[in-house]
């Protein structure tokens, strides 16, 4: 039985057409009843209009959904200024991160991590959100190890987040090792598993390089040999994710969250097979 902690990303589109696409998306994904849509946000607020867009077109249509915000970049009159607006709109939940860090000499803004953005919306909201944080089962790539990872994730507990997601992975010793040292470490919160359906290869390599996440050699080398054939691809992905999903919600995740790409297809397919 499919876990109750169950919630779906998007990102924001960049075209009206994107946007009736998504919209149709989530109307298909809405009748699974996950417990939230999230709606990921551009370093620096790149994407702020679009972010806000979305989790209010999702909002209207009566279902539960939490922008992300990161904070790199950013002053604090900025991010002032839309948790007021997010309040104002009746949001309750937010994904907050650092995100990604400028490239050369651009500013890093006034918040350098994470924690430092919960602190401050703790300081100036209270308990009005739920606040989820990001959390990396194999390492962060630009941590110095695994202990500092994890002291990086407990600042985060401190200064004030209620649950974590990780980002994806697939190797779920990786996740619950992750867990328990999370635990000797007195982190108490819920660590809800971040999943990432496979449905094209090439896509796949590419982001988990950028990320940081492992494929594991037996699932980089059958994705290999199928070469052009997406119907393989797919339909070996969706074996390899459901597997790991049974694996994780029979050993204690608290939750799954998956990343939809903005497509309804992969992730209503592992569902199925779950329930």
């Amino acid at each position: 039985m499919i876990a109750h902690n169950f919630s779906i990303e998007f990102f924001p589109p960049k075209t009206a057409e994107g946007a009736e696409k998504l919209r149709a998306t989530w109307a298909q994904l809405a009748t699974l009843n996950p417990k939230y849509f999230s709606v990921t946000f551009g370093a620096g607020g790149s994407t702020q209009k679009g972010t806000l867009d979305t989790v209010l077109g999702l909002i209207r249509d009566g279902h539960d959904a939490a922008p992300h915000l990161s904070c790199i970049g950013s002053s604090r009159d900025s991010i002032r200024g839309i948790l007021r607006q997010y309040k104002s709109h009746g949001i309750k939940r937010i994904v907050a991160l650092r995100g990604d860090q400028p490239s050369g000499d651009a500013s890093h803004g006034e918040f350098r991590y994470a924690s430092e953005l919960i602190e401050f919306i703790r300081a100036e909201t209270g308990d009005c959100f739920h606040l989820e944080v990001a959390v990396y089962p194999e390492m962060h790539p630009q941590a110095k190890s695994p202990q500092d990872d994890l002291q990086n994730f407990a600042r985060k507990v401190k200064a004030g987040a209620n649950a974590a997601i990780t980002q994806y992975f697939y190797n779920a010793d990786a996740y619950f090792r992750f867990v328990e040292e999370s635990h000797k470490a007195g982190i108490t919160v819920p660590i809800v598993a971040g999943i990432m359906p496979i449905t094209n290869y090439t896509q796949l390599m590419r982001f988990s390089d950028m990320c940081g996440a492992e494929i594991p050699r037996w699932i980089r080398l059958k994705l290999a040999s199928y070469g052009d054939d997406s119907a393989s691809i797919k339909a070996f992905g969706m074996d390899v994710v459901t597997q790991l999903c049974e694996r994780l919600l029979a050993g204690g995740a608290p939750g799954l969250h998956f990343y939809s790409m903005n497509q309804a297809a992969a992730t209503m397919g592992i569902w199925q097979r779950l329930v």
